[in-house]
């Protein structure tokens, strides 16, 4: 049950306020002075305060009002505060309101509205103390998930990144192939390092080959190895990437350039492990974990005939789908962090502007921002204008009468961090609509 503080002189108003929340499930306690009301917080669990203006006889003023009000929010910074006051007085709670009271009211109050304030209020405390509870499990899990795994510096502080590297930890003892899908930029190679790094082979060669910077005709010579004179130009035997890898991994990085002859010959060698080089007859024998990565939609290459089904399906024995930068808010401030190093800190507006930029570039457009902003600020600090970002669109606003899908739903709560609050006034909907549509599409209420 809610518990709410009442601070006010006057103890008829304490014993009405107590008389209408309790008939509404909420339980109140009446403190007729601020020492008093500031005791009561340190001692008992408070989820609201409502305070009164004036408390000595004869006072108008509303100073010992502000004077409490300062006092709550220095030792209770996240608790909301409702002003009791005499109109005589709104300029004083308007002031206050702008510097961190929840609301308002006039004596004699209007009981509907009070009761629609608090309940809100209420619910939007709940909902800020379980995301801090949440934010804490989930802090607590990434601590446990650096400390039993090498990591290689990887930046892990949204859920959705979490999510990867975690599983990424747990097959990575496993020899079996491991397909990383997701945009480029993103750090697929990351993901990979952490595999090879928490594997059984870890001690071998970690060798990544990008299959989309290499010439088609040239990869396969790239990947197997060539003989003297296999081509124009290869002057000497060469061994490829598989050799170089024997005892490691092997990283794919963009799997779909890899022309139809050379995944015929890497299919082959993912189920036996022997291949020969180019221009020669002679078989040779490998042990590498194969780990490979791309950004293109492979089902619609198979679909195409330009990519072996049979190859998919063996390479992608396990998937790990990587989400763009956006998709992992909580990591572009700790990323831009990790790329500043020791250099100038960003600014407020700054650190702003980049968690409001969509990052079509991903990890590799935070970094060369960030390393350009370094380079070039003027300033102390690196202000907003200093990264050179584009204007951040204006938010979709809700259409009257267009209900919003699934999509947009998720989105709304992801932007507001999980607070229902703001996801409905983003949506236009109240609390209850939105909720409602919450249980429509199966999303969870966390």
């Amino acid at each position: 049950m809610p518990s709410i503080l009442i601070i006010d002189d006057n103890a008829s108003v304490g014993t009405a306020l107590e008389v209408l929340f309790s008939l509404h499930d909420i339980e109140a306690v009446h403190a007729l002075s601020p020492e008093a009301g500031l005791a009561l917080l340190a001692e008992q669990p408070i989820d609201l305060v409502i305070q009164d203006m004036n408390f000595t006889e004869d006072t108008t003023s509303g100073e010992e009002g502000e004077a409490l009000f300062q006092q709550i929010r220095a030792r209770h910074p996240d608790l909301p505060v409702i002003l009791l006051t005499a109109w005589t007085h709104l300029s004083s709670a308007v002031d206050l309101v702008k510097a961190g009271a929840a609301d308002y009211l006039a004596k004699p109050w209007d009981d509907r509205k009070l009761l629609t304030t608090v309940n809100n209020l209420l619910e939007l405390s709940e909902t800020r103390r379980e995301l801090d509870r949440r934010r804490d499990r989930e802090q607590r899990d990434r601590t446990a998930l650096e400390a039993r795994y090498d990591l290689r510096g990887a930046v892990v502080a949204d859920p959705a990144s979490e999510r990867v590297v975690n599983l990424a930890c747990q097959v990575a003892r496993s020899e079996l192939p491991v397909l990383i899908t997701g945009p480029n930029g993103a750090g697929k190679e990351k993901i990979a390092e952490i595999i090879q790094a928490n594997s059984l082979v870890a001690r071998g060669a970690f060798v990544a080959l990008n299959c989309g910077a290499i010439p088609a005709e040239l990869i396969e010579a790239e990947l197997f190895g060539s003989e003297a004179g296999a081509y124009t130009g290869a002057n000497k035997a060469r061994e490829g990437k598989f050799e170089a890898a024997d005892g490691g991994t092997l990283f794919l990085d963009e799997i779909g350039n890899l022309s139809l002859g050379g995944q015929m010959k890497l299919l082959r060698v993912l189920e036996t492990g022997r291949f020969e080089r180019l221009g020669s007859n002679r078989e040779r024998q490998v042990k590498v974990r194969v780990i490979s990565a791309t950004n293109a939609d492979l089902p619609a290459m198979i679909r195409d005939g330009l990519f072996r089904e049979d190859l998919y399906y063996r390479l992608n024995t396990v998937e790990l789908a990587l989400p763009p930068l956006a998709e992992r808010p909580g990591d572009i401030l700790p990323l831009a962090e990790r790329f500043l190093g020791d250099g100038k800190p960003l600014s407020n507006a700054a650190a702003t502007a980049l968690q409001r930029h969509s990052w079509p570039g991903n990890v590799r457009e935070l970094r060369n921002v960030i390393q350009r902003a370094g380079l070039l600020a003027q300033g102390a600090r690196i202000e907003a204008s200093d990264l050179n970002l584009p204007r951040a669109a204006t938010p979709r606003v809700a259409t009257p009468g267009v209900d919003p899908d699934r999509s947009r739903i998720e989105s709304a709560l992801s932007h507001s961090h999980g607070i229902i609050a703001q996801a409905a006034a983003e949506l236009g909907l109240s609390r209850q609509a939105l909720y409602r549509r919450m249980d429509r599409y199966g999303i969870p209420r966390e």
